[in-house]
């Protein structure tokens, strides 16, 4: 399913490109701010030494980044976002881990058009909120985790495109690092994918 949305969205820009007469170039852009959200799917990676069958989790992701220029391909983009991470489990309860965090990005992005852009870079995760989560005899519980590591650091990279009037889009992948279990022999990470539309001002 994901391979069909990605295929889609590098279709869809494709044609935009072709068919677009003006535009901003990438280089132009001195520096911007703007703000970007998406949908986020995430899952657990590793081995927690059991064997649950985790599966993704959809969320939401929403915040701010600054683009600044460095050459004229070159652009530096720190950012702060709301991320909602975690997995789903299948069982019979559909249980799943809710984890919400504040990420925090420092990306080099590469344009190698006016419109398309490569990116990569360094992200620190701050833990605001984690619970679990069920659904059961027609029910829904929860409860508070308090086994989650606070902090999360990662890789993050992917593909982004400028489309007219300061509008973009991009998709990413997050590669967590840190585990997301303290003092515990589970080894499993926050790894998942980004699909987001932004607008730089």
């Amino acid at each position: 399913m994901k391979k069909v949305i990605f295929a889609f969205i590098a279709v869809t820009l494709f044609v935009w490109d072709a068919n677009a007469q003006r535009r901003t170039p990438a280089s132009a852009q001195l520096s911007n701010f703007g703000i970007r959200g998406g949908a986020s799917f995430f899952n657990w990676g590793g081995d927690d030494g059991s064997n649950n069958d985790y599966t993704n989790r959809a969320g939401f992701h929403a915040g701010i980044y600054g683009n600044m220029f460095v050459t004229d391909n070159f652009a530096i983009e720190p950012g702060a976002y709301y991320s909602q991470k975690g997995t789903a489990a299948d069982n019979f309860a559909d249980s799943r881990t809710v984890l919400s965090y504040v990420d925090v990005p420092i990306l080099l992005r590469f344009y190698a058009s006016d419109g398309f852009n490569i990116f990569a870079g360094l992200q620190g995760s701050i833990l605001v909120d984690s619970k679990f989560e069920g659904d059961a005899f027609g029910s829904t519980f929860e409860w508070e985790r308090d086994d989650i590591n606070d902090l999360d650091a990662g890789l993050v990279f992917g593909l982004g495109y400028n489309l007219p009037v300061g509008l973009n889009v991009q998709g990413s992948y997050d590669l967590g690092l840190t585990p997301v279990f303290k003092n515990s022999d589970a080894e499993v990470y926050n790894r998942g994918f980004k699909v987001s539309l932004g607008y730089s001002f």
